[in-house]
């Protein structure tokens, strides 16, 4: 019998849907709802114009409703809506990876995902997997570092270090460790790019490994700046530390690029801006603009070859996939996004208005309760002197002021974050920085 749902499913029920990092209760009693974008901008339920001073969520980085990405995910749908990536292949899958290893020099696989929680747990899995069929098996340990961010699914959250995202599910993963995270409010307020303060922080790592012994140490996973955290940029020297430890003890470095890939620091990524190359890189939000969910893993060369290496020909070299790896609309997406970029010199243009970003920032330095700002290439962190017994209140409410002025910021207990799409413009960083700068001041 033939159902008309429209009869049985009203269609602005909000309840049905459990919203995800979100105070469901409060957003169903007063909803924020988008329903166009282009460019800069977001469009209200209700006719507003929303500047986007987060990039949806760190992924529009070409701007929203790109005609050229619209295009091509319209043209491959018409054409080859979906194709198995299990003993099959489409060409576009290819294709894009071939553009991927181009950009990075030095990178000669990847490995397609759903989005950047896949990544990670593929990253993870694959370091495993290595020391295994190099015939190193004890090297399982993973170590992360506090206040990471590596996505949700149990990989992830077992070596991130954010204790909301941990605390309600139970022991995680066994044989994980973490690192200190680098930021010291005491040391490095007020930084402008990376802090001078905390590079000897990766010396941590030598310690773990004491405790461990390299043996069993497989690999480190770390954002180059931490994001979802409110942006920690690293100490100088840092990172460099990290590499040089970890190569010491035979040990693969993964960066979680998730969000400081495709342009957000001035740079294709993260490993090219620092000058230090991990083994594994972690990629989704911006190579497909947002636009089609997607992840990447790149692989160092000799990674993926030990794998051909050792294993029999004709069999599964490595046990692990996804039904929508290299989807076909995914790769048309990510293929025209990278053209954008190209074509527009966004990564450039990151660089070029970084230094003007940077004083937009830091012009916020005695405004309301703004205790610290920090910024790089195109990120800026604002954090705020939280209510004594009310934690997240404060950025909570510049949220929700900043919403009925016009601008989306993202915030994350009382630090706000700030990371637009890069094609905004001088007159863009303008208002938001006068916009928020009109917020803060009217906190409680």
């Amino acid at each position: 019998m033939d159902t008309d749902y429209q009869d049985i499913t009203r269609p602005n029920d909000l309840e049905s849907y459990w919203m995800p990092f979100t105070a469901n209760r409060a957003f169903k009693k007063n909803p924020r709802m988008l329903v166009e974008a282009e460019g800069m901008h977001y469009t209200t339920a209700d006719g507003r114009r929303i500047l986007d001073g987060t990039a949806g969520l760190w992924c529009v980085n070409a701007g929203h409703r790109r005609e050229k990405i619209v295009k091509a995910i319209q043209k491959q749908a018409e054409k080859l809506d979906y194709a198995p990536s299990f003993q099959m292949g489409h060409p576009l899958s290819f294709e894009l990876a071939s553009r991927l290893t181009t950009m990075l020099p030095g990178y000669d696989r990847v490995f397609f995902t759903g989005g950047g929680s896949e990544s990670v747990d593929t990253a993870l899995k694959i370091a495993i997997a290595y020391h295994r069929v190099r015939g190193e098996g004890t090297r399982t340990r993973l170590i992360g570092r506090e206040r990471g961010y590596h996505g949700v699914g149990f990989g992830g959250i077992s070596v991130g270090g954010i204790v909301s995202n941990r605390k309600f599910f139970g022991s995680l993963l066994p044989g994980v460790d973490h690192l200190p995270h680098t930021h010291s409010p005491e040391n490095q307020a007020f930084t402008r790019g990376q802090p001078e303060w905390g590079g000897h922080l990766a010396d941590e790592l030598e310690r773990l490994v004491t405790l461990h012994d390299a043996s069993n140490i497989a690999a480190v996973i770390v954002e180059p700046v931490a994001g979802s955290t409110g942006v920690l940029i690293p100490p100088k020297g840092y990172l460099q530390k990290l590499r040089s430890i970890c190569d010491k003890h035979g040990i693969l470095l993964i960066f979680d690029e998730v969000i400081t890939g495709f342009g957000r620091l001035g740079s294709s990524f993260a490993t090219e801006h620092f000058g230090v190359k991990p083994d594994l890189i972690t990629t989704a939000k911006g190579l497909t603009n947002g636009c089609v969910p997607m992840g990447a893993v790149f692989a160092k060369q000799g990674i993926y070859d030990t794998f051909m290496d050792n294993a029999p020909e004709g069999t599964i070299e490595l046990f692990h996939g996804y039904t929508y790896s290299g989807h076909p609309l995914a790769a048309a997406a990510g293929l025209a996004t990278l053209d954008v970029y190209k074509e527009e010199g966004l990564f450039e243009r990151a660089a070029e208005l970084a230094p003007y970003w940077e004083d937009a920032v830091h012009s916020l330095k005695g405004v309301g309760p703004v205790i610290d700002l920090r910024n790089l290439g195109i990120i800026a962190g604002i954090e705020l002197e939280g209510i004594p017994g009310k934690p997240t209140a404060r950025a909570m409410e510049a949220f929700g002021k900043a919403y009925e002025k016009g601008l989306l910021i993202r915030t994350t207990g009382d630090i706000i974050a700030l990371s637009p799409p890069l094609i905004l413009e001088k007159s863009h960083i303008d208002e938001m920085f006068g916009t928020l700068g009109d917020v803060l001041k009217t906190l409680h």
